[in-house]
């Protein structure tokens, strides 16, 4: 009557809203319960994931080390059974050694020789046989240096023992002998 509302209707609308927020909030429980559990199932087929790929990396990684080790172990397999054929020709020829007159022994050193030097350059080794070049310390050795009129200074003029590379790698360097300036032209300068 004064315009104001009542009391009780304020109180109903308080009750009705807290009715709301309680049935709110009981929804929200009853959906946290589901997704709790789903979350759970989410986890633990996760961790299931993580333990599989776990297992596949160490199964990975244990296949990888015996790899290398066979390829370690096994690495020369082909070249060790290329040289065969050479250790057969050696011993044949040692075998005919006795009867054979020299010329036929030496055409046989030669042509195990040649064998020898084709297999090597099948699997990529080189000679290096600088007699004649200019000197390179990072191919060649020098053993002395000797005066030289007839070759000009810095360059090879024998070679003690040839060098080989394996595909562009130094093995062993060529051990040389290097010109250097002949004495009497060094003393009319």
């Amino acid at each position: 009557m004064n315009g104001q509302p009542d009391r009780p209707e304020a109180e109903e609308v308080d009750d009705e809203v807290s009715a709301a927020e309680d049935t709110e909030a009981s929804a929200k429980e009853a959906d946290a319960e589901p997704d709790q559990a789903g979350l759970q199932a989410k986890a633990d087929e996760n961790w299931e994931k993580y333990l599989r790929a776990a297992a596949e990396l160490d199964n990975v990684r244990k296949r990888a080390a015996r790899d290398v080790e066979n390829a370690h172990k096994f690495a020369l397999e082909r070249f060790a059974t290329e040289l065969l054929a050479v250790l057969d020709s050696l011993e044949a020829g040692l075998a005919a050694g006795e009867e054979a007159d020299p010329q036929t022994l030496l055409q046989g050193k030669e042509a195990t020789l040649q064998q020898l030097l084709a297999i090597l350059q099948r699997f990529g080794v080189e000679e290096v046989d600088p007699h004649g070049e200019p000197f390179d310390p990072t191919l060649h050795e020098a053993m002395t240096v000797q005066p030289s009129a007839d070759v000009e200074p810095g360059s090879v003029v024998t070679v003690f023992q040839k060098g080989y590379a394996l595909n562009g790698r130094l093995l062993r360097p060529a051990r040389v002998v290097v010109a250097a300036e002949a004495e009497d032209s060094a003393g009319a300068g």
